[in-house]
């Protein structure tokens, strides 16, 4: 195996497979990337056994043909301290060292053979549908901050993303909580699709948002039973599905929640920001003290003191309710218009939070006792 690439085409191909590969493997082969090249082409693979990633570098200069494994956090490391642009050529020195020059530098890696990489190969197009790869990290961006990190209800440690109909029109609607907090964004499908419903896992999500940051073009999504796949032109990502039973969401969308507070986003984050600060475990939640066009912010800490903020709201009833700081921030900051508008029904219920300019996002937030 002989073959030159370009120092940038396999460091950011590398920096993907980082975010696959497990740090504390126990499983050695695990810790490598494989590298395959044939017909001009590099194919770099990585797997935690949970998620599969596949990168095509095209149009390499191939001497000859092959395949090996090495580690990919230390081939990483060179890559990335190599000057930007320049070629790299790899060659295999039988079957246990892969050699990488470039310039005046040359290094000899230990290498595992590529047949004990573990590979799964099922046939995935049953069921394929193509979406636009901005409007699938948008569903992904307006839900992954909700996802629990309680292990002991793994259904909740996902996006569940399922097709649904409004108006008889076809939607990806994707949902994440943590019982605290409900994110729900949906977008509009060009035509009706056969999709099952299913739970993505926490790391797959990060995974694929940092492949859909980089890619502007169509996705295409295939799953089977317990696995899903998409493909991005020269990149693919295949995940094991988390196994459970979604709760039914629906049912906890306030509905009865007439009381609308509209205020300016830019005001409210700062604001709610700036009278958290006095709270070191942001556990003290941001007390909503709500008159006519006037709302007032207070967090009280025992042990480091208290901060208060007036605004000038939108709001025609006198309600007091409290909020955890942190979900209300992290709602705002997914909030694309100039306006927050918050639904809300009584202290102890939970709020409704939309945005004015994206219809197709809605937000839940739990009030704070006391």
């Amino acid at each position: 195996m002989k073959f030159s690439v370009n120092q940038q085409d396999i460091q950011k191909s590398l920096n993907y497979c980082q975010g696959v590969i497990e740090k504390r493997s126990t499983l050695p082969i695990l810790s490598n990337v494989m590298l395959s090249v044939s017909n001009s082409e590099l194919t770099l693979t990585a797997t935690d056994l949970d998620l599969i990633f596949i990168n095509k570098i095209k149009n390499i200069k191939v001497d000859e043909g092959g395949k090996t494994t090495t580690s990919s956090s230390i081939m990483y490391d060179i890559v990335r301290k190599i000057s930007a642009g320049k070629n790299i050529t790899f060659s295999a020195l039988g079957e246990s060292k892969l050699s990488l020059e470039s310039e005046n530098s040359k290094f000899n890696l230990n290498c595992i053979n590529a047949s004990e990489f573990p590979l799964t190969d099922e046939n995935f197009n049953q069921n394929e549908f193509s979406i636009n790869s901005k409007n699938l990290l948008k569903l992904l961006n307006k839900c992954k901050f909700s996802v629990s990190t309680d292990e002991t209800r793994h259904y909740l440690s996902g996006i569940f993303l399922h097709k649904t109909q409004i108006n008889e029109k076809p939607y990806l609607t994707a949902v994440a909580t943590d019982s605290h907090r409900m994110s729900i964004s949906k977008v509009k499908l060009k035509n009706e699709i056969d999709f099952e419903p299913v739970i993505l896992p926490k790391k797959t999500i990060f995974q694929l948002c940092s492949l859909l940051d980089d890619f502007d073009g169509d996705v295409k999504i295939s799953n089977i039973k317990t696995k899903i796949k998409f493909d991005l032109n020269n990149s693919t990502l295949i995940s094991k599905l988390i196994d459970g039973k979604f709760p039914n969401y629906v049912q906890v969308i306030p509905k009865e929640n007439q009381k609308k507070l509209q205020v300016s986003l830019k005001s409210f984050i700062n604001s709610v920001d700036r009278v958290a600060s006095v709270s070191l475990d942001k556990k003290d939640g941001v007390k909503f003290k709500l008159t006519k066009d006037s709302l007032d912010l207070s967090v009280n800490n025992t042990n480091s003191g208290d901060g208060k903020e007036n605004l000038n709201v939108k709001f025609d009833h006198d309600l007091e309710i409290s909020f955890n700081s942190r979900y209300l921030i992290d709602v705002s900051s997914q909030l694309e218009g100039d306006n927050i508008e918050i639904y809300l029904k009584d202290t102890g219920s939970p709020a409704l939070i939309k945005d004015p300019s994206d219809f197709d996002s809605i937000y839940v937030v739990m009030p704070m006792k006391g």
